[in-house]
């Protein structure tokens, strides 16, 4: 056993291993993990997008209720699949959930593209939900386990915002696929389907090369097999030109396994542990869903009914209202890391409900066209989706990381129940657009409802900045030095 760890004689095992991986430079390494696990928001976008436009629903001989019920057997094959991974990732572990997650969306969403009738393609939603439900727990917890403290805020808000990339991918790969102009009809939204596994399958070697988690080896008890792991990423990184400083023997920590992982740890950790740390996520979580599922599943029925845009043209709306959510997280994300956590959460999500309040004044006094209220909603949305970025950061790194998937999981799964209301709510809020009263207090309530987002995280956040995972959340496993009892 090396020096970076050594076992005592109660079992407890010392150890370097997390303050090794945060000391490291940045290099191709690091870039390989975001690309080769980054992927999934892209296409989680992508699947949305390709979706939302129905260009099966003639092929299929599906009705317009239909045609939405296969979005809600998505996004419940989400919500069944970050439950089910959520846990087997605590488990097992991040690699071994991330290469299974991603075959299973293969699988369904591949299968989709050759579906024969409406059954079969809504098995085959069901399945690609549940590996992209998979994937969102079992790739958060890797990403922040796997980079550096001081980068791991803008690495993991500009990951979770490259589901707009996706998003707005999809919406041109939309215009060309399905316009019969282009391709016939009954083959073009079937290509649609393709695009997400043809992606996917580029990456899977990328994914065969990214070791396990060290953190999560560690507090399994696998500590010599953490040691090695730490020792092949640093001898990769320093193949690529990066300078490793001598690690700060004082960040050592003492940790002795927990096997048992029930429901009574569950509820000590989410309510008596980290009871405010629960309001905080669920929070955070369920403000920025209900406000993004009500606009983002009924801007072309505002664009349609209000400003008269026909629905073969709401796509070229969408463009720029994808792009400024993409760009939101990009441009953003490093003054998590700077200015902090709390801060910036604040900011963002009182900006966005702000400019949403002003947009409700102006479109009830009818001095908005199509594209201004476009560009509100732009501006909008690049403050919103930097905050909805950090919602999904906030979850995975304040609890301990015995539990994080399962952490990640059950706040996604609150948060799509939450915002699963919404579209629903704003659809009738829309009514046949003949009267704006209803809609504008929709808009108004969207905008009060993220600044009460913002206000909790600047009261009770967690000031996580440029801080160890372990020293945000003590491991369950950690153990006094003195004592040997648990911290």
């Amino acid at each position: 056993m090396s020096e970076a760890v050594a076992q005592r004689t109660d079992g407890a095992v010392r150890s370097l291993v997390p303050a090794r991986m945060d000391r490291l430079p940045w290099t191709k390494f690091h870039w390989s993990v975001v690309l080769g696990l980054g992927v999934s928001w892209i296409l989680d976008g992508l699947e949305i997008q390709i979706v939302s436009e129905s260009g099966f629903q003639k092929t299929l001989g599906m009705s317009a209720a239909q045609v939405g019920l296969t979005g809600t057997v998505y996004l419940v094959g989400q919500v069944v699949g970050a439950l089910t991974f959520g846990r087997l990732t605590d488990r097992l572990g991040r690699r071994r959930l991330f290469i299974m997650t991603l075959v299973i969306y293969l699988i369904g969403s591949g299968l989709a593209g050759l579906s024969p009738n409406m059954w079969f393609l809504w098995v085959c939603r069901f399945i690609a939900g549940m590996g992209i439900g998979g994937e969102y727990t079992a790739i958060n917890s890797a990403i922040d386990e796997l980079i550096p403290s001081r980068f791991r805020g803008r690495v993991d808000i500009a990951i979770n915002g490259t589901y707009w990339f996706g998003a707005f991918f999809g919406a041109l790969a939309n215009l060309y696929l399905l316009n019969p102009d282009n391709v016939a009809e009954n083959v073009g939204w079937r290509l649609a389907f393709f695009i997400g596994p043809i992606l996917g399958l580029s990456i899977i070697w990328l994914r065969r090369h990214i070791p396990e988690s060290p953190r999560w080896l560690l507090t399994h008890g696998r500590a010599d097999e953490a040691d090695r792991t730490v020792d092949e990423i640093e001898e990769r990184v320093r193949r690529e030109g990066g300078e490793i400083p001598e690690v700060d023997d004082s960040k050592a920590i003492l940790v002795k396994p927990e096997e048992s992982m029930g429901p009574k740890v569950l509820w000590d950790v989410f309510v008596r542990r980290y009871g405010r740390r629960t309001v905080l996520g669920l929070t955070m979580m369920v403000t920025q869903s209900f406000l993004y599922n009500a606009i983002f599943f009924t801007y072309a029925l505002v664009l349609t009914n209000f400003y008269g845009i026909s629905k073969a043209d709401t796509s070229l709306f969408f463009l720029p209202f994808a792009a400024g959510n993409l760009l939101g997280p990009l441009l953003l994300g490093h003054l998590f890391d700077t200015i902090g956590r709390r801060k910036m959460i604040f900011s963002t999500y009182t900006i966005a409900g702000l400019v949403l309040l002003v947009s409700a004044w102006a479109f009830h006094a009818e001095i908005l066209t199509a594209t201004t209220h476009t560009i509100f909603w732009c501006v909008s949305f690049f403050f919103a989706s930097a905050g909805a970025s950090a919602a999904y950061l906030t979850v995975s790194e304040i609890f301990p990381l015995e539990v994080r998937g399962q952490a990640i999981s059950y706040f996604f799964v609150v948060a799509q129940c939450a915002g699963a209301v919404a579209p629903v709510l704003y659809g009738a809020l829309i009514g046949e657009g003949t009267d704006r009263g209803p809609l504008t207090w929709g808009y108004v309530a969207g905008g009060v409802i993220m600044i009460i987002g913002g206000a909790v995280a600047l009261a009770i956040g967690i000031d996580a900045e440029q801080k160890s995972l372990e020293d945000v959340a003590d491991p369950l496993s950690k153990v006094s030095e003195e004592s040997g009892a648990r911290a």
